[in-house]
């Protein structure tokens, strides 16, 4: 597969663990991958990037998750860029405020294994 085919996710996601193990496995399974430690950096990664899509965890350092994708939908330019939330917030208000605001996907880390969220990844891009 020609590198420029590849499909970029951006994960946003200050736990440097999980967000490696997330790494490693969009990488093996042919992505093209960006990682941002805080909400900050993944907005203006997002901006400067334009990922083909975002996983985006909600507690963040400096932004948190709900604040990058007000922001990221509120901008032309980024706006139809899919973002997923991948958290640990489980609550039902969460899920609709995340929804609500744009997310396509909302994934409990715990629910989900890091190969279950490429599967997600996969099917989100092929709808567009």
């Amino acid at each position: 597969m020609p590198q420029d085919n590849q499909d970029h996710v951006l994960i946003v996601e200050d736990d440097v663990f999980l967000a490696e193990i997330y790494q490693k496995k969009f990488e093996m399974e042919g992505f093209k991958v960006s990682m941002a430690n805080n909400g900050e950096k993944g907005l203006a990664d997002i901006k400067k990037k334009k990922p083909d899509i975002v996983l985006l965890d909600i507690l963040l350092p400096k932004l948190d998750g709900f604040a990058v994708l007000e922001a990221a939908k509120a901008d032309s330019a980024i706006k139809n860029i899919p973002i997923i939330l991948l958290t640990n917030l489980g609550q039902k208000d969460d899920v609709q405020r995340g929804l609500d605001e744009g997310a396509v996907d909302y994934l409990i880390k715990t629910h989900f294994k890091p190969s279950e969220v490429v599967d997600k990844v996969r099917k989100i891009l092929h709808k567009k």
